[in-house]
């Protein structure tokens, strides 16, 4: 069709407009058409805001006459950016090819690669990713002398990921520190960016914190990309953090034609530093944004969006919108009342047979949603029982795979002869003789040379190391010279081939012989099909089209691996069962949705509801795990639940007594459990009448309500674990207890909600 446009000049223009703008709705349309300023979209859940982007992309280039390369679109996954690239190409062939368009990591990976120099690092950098990263915050402890099992290295690299994301480099998080515990790893934090610069590596952090420190000590380089990018897109907004905000922000700058899209009511991520602020406030940054709502929903029958909102609207902190669907009819929400976590699964499950063989659905039409991974469980051994094909999302990864991990950790050592990382993988693997012991001295000294850790096996050689094990360090760096000479040039499908043949990595395999090694090596063999294919596409990445190889094969191969996320992998299969978390199911949509664990303690999540903040994201996430729903939406609870090895009797969730009454069909009733007793709901100020409103208290029936809670009792929670009592205060079942526990700390919990138990 573009090809046909082009021969019409003014004509062919008009039919393009006419073209991309055919079956947009009037807000749609808008969104599409206010192509200068500052624009703030807000798109509801199910809206078509992937077509209003990749639209509104078409426009710019094929209508306002805006060269492709002139436009920077940034959205969240390599998936989301490939269908919007594949939209846009159809549109306009050849027009769109030099648009850059990917996640925030792959765009200032690309922009890194040209410009990292000024930062005095290498553009041959690798990538560490989150299993490399907690390798270099251990070996970072180690060099303060501090025991892993008492600074937990996960808490750690936590804290380090949450200052890059609050766009903070050591020295400026060592500025004005006052807490004792932050000062330490601020120290950490420090020795742990000296050991990735030691080895030319960034992590993901990095990769958005260092593009931002770029543009803030080098103004000539921003101003390159300002007078580049005349127009920036922004999906999925509410997810951004500080330092994407200040990433974005810097580029908008210079030309104003900023525009956002995205919804206060499905921020999700405020764990790993999404900042609601960011989309809540654009109208401030921008006094003059125009404003557009997307509330015409194409997915969901209005009960499920009517029950859904009815949970959002709750929350104060969000931008006032009303969904709405031109779809008739639809069935009520369900609501099933389980006995305990068993009956749930096999309940969810025997409706999921009854869709498939009475009603012809397929299982792909399906999804079990639940709030964390461990309740995945039950329902495996259910649909497995009955034959029942299903997927895990969230599950290992193909690239997560050991096997696979080691292949790439060869290339990456290939690539980048300082990457300690993946020499520490892979010189024993296969079985060399070199162990532990010969890589802690090497190690030692490369930290005392100021060396890599290849170098500095090459630097116990020439001071005279013998016997067997120097035998085999000598036999694996000559191996690792051959390698680099031998693949030179390849092909990434041949260079792999050559490594996983030279290392003695497939013939260790085929000696094995055991069923596990046979799948490694098929697992392997689909590596190299994956490089295949890779190779193929190459003469069609961006780089190449604009006349530039940015990176090498081997480096574009390496950084798109890296970059792939869990959802990246996912492919929505019409005969297996989907079985996720809320989180994992953003931006997915199945016919219809299971959504288990409706309790208080698991949804709302305990450790996410001490807080006004938490439990409001956890309202967001209940609101977009009921959005994926397109035709039926089943909510389940269950009476009593076995946690940490004990059975709790369980009160539902507080989201289902926001749901009207009238759109849900019950499926027995969440009663009264053993041993325990209703009591009246007198304080739920938001609990409308004809609401699902049961609460329950944790005492024995018959019992008096008060647990003889006093200051100094020892208590245990099920998430927080032991501790002490310090404070109380309020009355019955709304007493909020101040409470020191042994791990968790300070923490206040009230006595309806907390399951206490007499430690």
């Amino acid at each position: 069709m573009a090809l046909e446009i082009a021969k019409h000049g003014r004509k062919g223009t008009r039919l393009l407009a006419d073209s991309i703008l055919a079956g947009l709705n009037p807000e749609q349309r808008r969104a599409v058409e206010k192509t200068e300023g500052p624009v703030l979209i807000v798109a509801g859940a199910g809206s078509g805001k992937t077509r209003v982007l990749t639209s509104r992309i078409a426009y710019l280039i094929g209508v306002c006459g805006i060269p492709s390369e002139s436009i920077l679109a940034v959205t969240f996954t390599n998936k989301a950016a490939g269908e919007m690239r594949t939209r846009v190409e159809k549109t306009l062939g050849q027009k769109s090819k030099t648009l850059w368009l990917g996640t925030f990591h792959s765009v200032c990976v690309r922009l890194l690669r040209r410009e990292i120099a000024h930062l005095g690092m290498s553009r041959g950098f690798v990538i560490y990713d989150d299993a490399d990263s907690l390798s270099v915050v251990k070996e970072a402890l180690r060099r303060h002398s501090l025991d892993p099992k008492v600074v937990d290295p996960r808490r750690t690299r936590w804290r380090i990921d949450q200052w890059k994301n609050a766009g903070k480099l050591p020295a400026r998080v060592a500025e004005g520190l006052s807490d004792i515990d932050d000062e330490q790893t601020s120290e950490i934090y420090a020795t742990y960016q000296r050991i990735l610069a030691d080895a030319n590596a960034l992590d993901f952090g990095d990769l958005l914190l260092l593009t931002v420190e770029l543009f803030r000590r080098f103004p000539e380089v921003l101003a390159h990309y300002q007078r580049r990018w005349q127009y920036v897109l922004v999906d999925e907004y509410q997810d951004t953090n500080r330092v994407q905000y200040e990433l974005v922000n810097l580029l908008a700058q210079r030309h104003r034609n900023i525009c956002v899209v995205g919804d206060p009511d499905q921020s999700i991520y405020g764990w790993r530093g999404a900042d609601i602020r960011n989309i809540m406030d654009f109208e401030k940054d921008y006094s003059d944004a125009s404003v557009i709502k997307l509330e015409r929903n194409y997915r969901s029958t209005q009960a499920i969006l009517s029950g859904a909102a009815a949970v959002v609207k709750n929350n104060h902190d969000r931008l006032d919108k009303t969904m709405f669907t031109e779809r008739e009819g639809g069935d009520k929400i369900r609501f099933f009342a389980a006995q305990d976590e068993r009956d749930e699964a096999q309940w969810v499950v025997r409706q999921i047979l009854a869709s498939n063989h009475r009603d012809h659905n397929p299982y792909g039409d399906h999804a079990i949603l639940y709030r964390t991974n461990a309740q995945s469980r039950n329902f495996e051994e259910e649909l497995l029982k009955y034959n029942i094909p299903y997927v895990v999302v969230g599950g290992v990864r193909f690239y997560d795979r050991a096997e696979v991990k080691d292949a790439l950790s060869y290339l990456r050592l290939v690539v980048n002869p300082k990457d300690d990382q993946a020499l520490r993988r892979i010189i024993n693997r296969p079985t060399r003789g070199i162990g532990k012991t010969t890589v802690d001295r090497a190690a030692e000294l490369a930290s005392r040379e100021g060396t890599s850790l290849l170098e500095a096996f090459g630097s116990m050689l020439e001071g005279g190391a013998a016997g067997r094990t120097a035998k085999s360090v000598k036999i694996f760096l000559s191996m690792m010279t051959a390698l680099r000479e031998e693949v030179a040039g390849q092909s990434i499908d041949h260079a792999l081939a050559c490594v996983l043949e030279r290392s003695g990595y497939l013939s260790a395999l085929a000696a094995d012989g055991t069923p596990e090694a046979e799948t490694r090596v098929d697992n392997l063999k689909e590596l190299v099909t994956s490089a295949e294919d890779f190779h193929a596409d190459n003469l069609s990445l961006p780089e190449l089209v604009e006349g530039e190889l940015e990176r090498s094969e081997f480096e574009l191969y390496l950084d798109q691996i890296a970059l792939i996320s869990d959802l990246d992998d996912y492919d929505v299969q019409r005969d297996h069962v989907s079985l996720m978390t809320a989180h994992s199911a953003k931006g997915l949509e199945f016919p219809r949705v299971f959504m288990v664990g409706m309790e208080e303690g698991v949804f709302p999540h305990a450790s996410a509801s001490r807080d006004d903040d938490g439990l409001e994201e956890e309202r967001r996430l209940c609101y977009v795990g009921m959005t994926r729903a397109m035709e039926h939406l089943t909510l389940s609870a269950a009476h009593e639940r076995r946690r940490w090895g004990e059975s709790s009797y369980q009160m539902p969730s507080r989201f289902l007594q926001e749901i009207p009454r009238e759109i849900v069909e019950m499926e027995g009733e969440f009663g009264e459990p053993p041993r325990l007793r209703a009591v009246p709901s007198t304080s739920r100020s938001r609990n409308r009448g004809g609401n699902l409103d049961h609460s329950y208290s944790q005492e024995p029936a018959g019992d008096d309500l008060d647990p003889q809670i006093r200051k100094g009792m020892r208590v245990r929670h099920a998430v927080f674990g032991v501790g002490t009592i310090l404070n109380s205060r309020g009355q019955g079942l709304n007493t909020k207890i101040d409470i020191r526990f042994d791990k968790a700390g300070m923490k206040t919990v009230m006595v309806k909600y907390a399951n206490l138990e007499p430690a």
